[in-house]
């Protein structure tokens, strides 16, 4: 069976391809590469070695990556039938990379065999040490949910001023619109740049910058304010040792006059037609139930992350005509599958 070999462009130039590797490929009489647009893979093909990319996929399918990579993938298995093949990506194979990982899971005989991811050039460019933690996610598969702000946060491929406004859009559900953020452009590389700038102006600028990275600072607990994990570090310090001596006293039992009194008040809010003390009030009502797991968790009895469990559960079991294609397109439907279920929990069977 033959091999299909992925290597890394690296970061920017050939000054960044370990040199066991570009001995390796340069004198291949074929290789293949995901993109030109890099400045490693102009450079090879300057100097003649033979060279197919599939850029031409890419314009085809516009902006339907999806159907992009699979066509890559497609081609290189076919490509696969007749001998070994090298497939060349920017960075590292291994660092975000969908096609390679797309052939990792294929029914064929994949070695990576090296190259150097842009992070460390990254990092040094803005000098930080990413000791403290950080995410790396890509500019099409971010979502403001899964973002946690008290780590460092670099998203790649911000190359153009609408992906920056899509970026810029998720990022101020979290972050402060002044918070300073920085472009960097060809890390590591001759003509690598640094521009600090505001969150709010991320997409104030024109042109296309193919090796551009975006890096987010990470907000301290005070400036997290969107973040459940601020909210439960507060709730942990305030039933802690040195927290509120009331709090500390209270029961799970003492604590229902007070939820009771919460639901009342966004009742009220409601009627007035008061969205700002409704946005208020469930707030008040959500601090209830965090003081009762900070109180289960105190006494040994519950966690907060064992209610959270439950109620993850309970959710994805009763609701398989969202997430399992059951069919159920009127209340009723809904309202017979939910009961079913509950008489199946009742059971035990499920």
């Amino acid at each position: 069976m033959h091999t299909i070999y992925i290597f890394g462009l690296g970061p920017s130039s050939l000054d960044h391809m370990p040199k066991g590797l570009y001995d390796r490929i340069i004198n291949e009489e074929l290789v293949y590469l995901r993109t030109l647009e890099h400045p490693a893979a102009r450079e090879l093909k300057n100097l003649g070695l033979g060279i197919k990319s599939f850029d031409s996929v890419y314009e085809k399918q516009e902006e339907n990556f999806e159907e992009v990579y699979k066509e890559i993938v497609r081609q290189l298995k076919e490509k696969l039938e007749d001998k070994d093949v090298y497939y060349g990506v920017p960075g590292h194979p291994a660092v975000a990379e969908t096609t390679v990982q797309r052939l990792l899971a294929e029914e064929i005989k994949v070695e990576i065999i090296g190259g150097k991811s842009f992070i460390d050039d990254l990092f040094a460019a803005v000098a930080i040490d990413p000791i403290n933690g950080f995410q790396l996610v890509d500019s099409f598969d971010l979502n403001a949910d899964h973002i946690y702000p008290g780590n460092q946060l670099i998203i790649m491929q911000v190359f153009n001023s609408f992906m920056a406004s899509e970026v810029k859009l998720a990022l101020m559900e979290i972050y402060p619109a002044e918070h300073e953020v920085a472009f960097i452009d060809a890390a590591g590389s001759p003509d690598e740049k640094v521009q600090w700038l505001p969150l709010y102006e991320l997409d104030y600028f024109e042109g296309v910058y193919n090796l551009r990275s975006l890096y987010v600072p990470a907000l301290t607990r005070d400036e997290a304010i969107y973040s459940f994990s601020t909210l439960k570090s507060y709730i942990d310090e305030i039933f802690g040792e040195t927290g509120d001596v009331w709090a500390k006293k209270q029961t799970g039992s003492s604590l229902l006059e007070y939820f009771q009194e919460e639901l009342d008040e966004l009742k009220e809010a409601y009627q007035r037609d008061d969205l700002e003390n409704v946005v208020e009030e469930l707030g008040d009502l959500l601090m209830q139930i965090f003081y009762q797991a900070a109180l289960g968790e105190k006494e040994e009895l519950f966690s907060l992350e064992e209610v959270v469990a439950g109620i993850n559960q309970k959710l994805r079991r009763r609701h398989p005509h969202v997430f399992d294609n059951v069919k159920a397109e009127t209340p009723e439907e809904v309202d017979a599958i939910w009961q079913a279920i509950k008489e199946k929990e009742k059971r035990g069977e499920i």
